[in-house]
């Protein structure tokens, strides 16, 4: 008990105590005041129950107050960051003494709970087998049936002890390390008040690494991350075996930026795809959506006649327009055949509670079907050779190391796409909403989201990913009503990888970005070393296999 008093918490410091007293005192009349009426004046503007003439009142009070405030605050503004500053340096000095002895108690603890637990064991078993002994001397010339059932129950036993045994070695364990990582995060959250609320980017990064330390677990971070070693490993071994085969420097920077150009496309159909997985759903049309997209686009910036002849009608020649006109006209159509027929989908999925696998699905053979009895399976031709070269075509850096560097013009357009996803999932009420009705349908709509609403609106935001993504591919190659064949597995394969769960509700658009990258890139290394295209679908298949079965594992062990 006296080592406990000798512990003496950063609250118990007089010292400390007489700094929080002295910045509270300068921030009273200041900061604190200024910021209080800030809150306040924001929630007067928003509250519609106030009468205007009172609301009205209330603000020319309350800006007065900032404006009163606010000199305070600039009159008391050095003195206040003088003494924060000689508080915090005061507090780590404190702190670290505090966090030494602490540590070096619940040290103490977790090597007393060590060994009374091997002690309890080593007593657990040899009063089990004692037991045992016991149970097979008095039944030896009996019942084997009783002899071998008691013996059963004996072990059973034994192993129960021997279970609550480890439980309560493991709760003193996790109860010593919450103990060491409390003393370090009493130190950053006093630091913080000191300072009025502001976080130290140091302390934040130390303090998510003790918190990584306290839970680490090798079971559960190989669980977690398991995939992406596994991955890892198979791009330093392609790596290192690209110059044995003859094949050439794999991290090259022209090799890095084909791999980045061809992801670009990939990344809008995987943003799309991601909304629907995120709701526990999938998408079986995208690559029917790709071919949509690129055909249109295709017919639209031909350059002279069209060669095609859409469901019989007379070819087409959109060359005396505008280039800027048909560029928008493209962009526009396909985004709304996309949206169109997603939305199709989607309503189908909301309303009537159908499985996306199967609404997608009739969305793709729809549109299969009508791609090629109207264009006879014939693809549209290249499109306009100068507007190709704006849009898909690559910027010239230089020469380094005697090779011609060009930079990818639909990275560009891929890493926009990435930002807005971002903002939406993030940023956003409807992004949120996503996540609840992922997690719980149910849930979130007995809490007033419209769970038909939001199903709806990640269908045809995904129709609006997948509308541009198909209209950029059109830059890439002659589009055809094949155009984007199994897109749709590698769009869904990207997101798993990168972590977006099918089971709803987890995951992050970083995720399915950093998925596109890592399949893409694993395509490319199995055609750099020379691998034939069919095992290729081999190597993915166990990719996706291992993603989601590592997904499953996660999900049941949660439940």
């Amino acid at each position: 008990m006296a080592e406990d008093r000798e512990i003496k918490t950063l609250e118990e410091d007089l010292k400390v105590q007489e700094y929080s007293q002295k910045l509270r005192a300068l921030r009273e009349n200041g900061v604190t005041k200024l910021n209080d009426a800030r809150i306040e004046l924001t929630s007067v503007k928003k509250n519609k129950l106030i009468d205007d003439s009172d609301r009205q009142k209330r603000i020319e009070e309350l800006k007065k107050i900032i404006e009163e405030a606010s000199v305070v605050a600039e009159k008391n503004k050095a003195e206040v960051n003088a003494l924060s500053k000689e508080a915090v340096k005061y507090v780590n000095s404190v702190s670290r003494e505090i966090e030494q002895k602490v540590n070096e108690r619940q040290k103490r603890k977790m090597e007393g709970a060590k060994s009374f637990y091997q002690k309890e064991v080593e007593k657990i078993k040899a009063e089990g087998a004692k037991r045992e002994e016991e149970i097979k001397a008095t039944y030896a010339n009996g019942d084997p049936q009783m002899l071998k059932s008691e013996i059963d129950i004996c072990r059973y036993e034994t192993k129960s002890a021997l279970f609550d045994s480890k439980s309560r070695y493991l709760n003193e364990i996790d109860k010593a390390k919450a103990a060491r990582h409390q003393a370090y995060v009493d130190h950053v959250q006093k630091n913080r008040e000191l300072r009025n609320g502001k976080a130290a980017f140091g302390e934040d990064m130390k303090m998510k690494w003790k918190d990584f330390i306290r839970s680490f677990t090798p079971s559960a971070f190989f669980l977690a991350n398991g995939l992406y070693i596994a991955i890892i490993i198979f791009f330093i071994v392609c790596i290192i075996a690209a110059p044995l085969r003859g094949s050439g420097n794999l991290l090259s920077l022209p090799n890095i930026f084909t791999i980045l150009e061809q992801a670009s496309t990939r990344m809008f159909y995987a943003l799309g795809v991601a909304g629907l997985i995120l709701l526990a759903g999938t998408d079986l049309s995208i690559g029917r959506m790709v071919a949509l997209g690129s055909v249109t686009t295709g017919l639209i910036l031909h350059p002279g006649m069209n060669i095609v002849s859409l469901f019989g009608m007379p070819t087409w020649d959109f060359s005396p327009l505008p280039m800027a006109l048909r560029v928008i006209m493209a962009l526009t159509l396909s985004i709304i055949l996309c949206v169109l027929f997603s939305s199709v989908a989607g309503f189908f999925t909301a309303k009537f509670k159908m499985h996306p696998f199967i609404s997608t699905m009739a969305m793709q053979l729809i549109i299969y079907g009508m791609l090629f009895y109207g264009t006879s399976g014939t693809p549209v031709g290249s499109i306009d050779s100068s507007i190709r070269s704006l849009i898909g075509g690559r910027w010239t850096l230089g020469v380094i190391n005697g090779q011609l560097i060009t930079f990818p013009k639909l990275i560009i357009p891929a890493i926009i796409a990435a930002i807005i996803a971002w903002i939406i999932w993030n940023k956003t009420t409807f992004g949120k909403n996503m996540y609840a009705v992922g997690g719980n349908a149910e849930a979130a709509a007995v809490s007033g989201i419209s769970v038909f609403g939001v199903t709806l609106g990640v269908f045809i935001m995904a129709g609006v990913f997948y509308g541009c993504g198909s209209f950029l591919e059109a830059f890439r190659a002659n589009a055809s009503a094949g155009t984007g064949q199994g897109y749709e597995m590698d769009a869904i394969a990207a997101c798993v990888v990168g972590g977006i769960s099918f089971n709803g509700g987890i995951g992050k658009i970083g995720g399915a970005v950093l998925g596109v990258i890592i399949f893409t890139s694993l395509t490319y290394c199995l055609t750099f070393l020379g691998i034939d295209t069919n095992l290729q679908f081999v190597f993915k298949g166990f990719i996706i296999l291992a993603a989601v079965t590592l997904d499953s594992i996660k999900y049941l062990k949660k439940k």
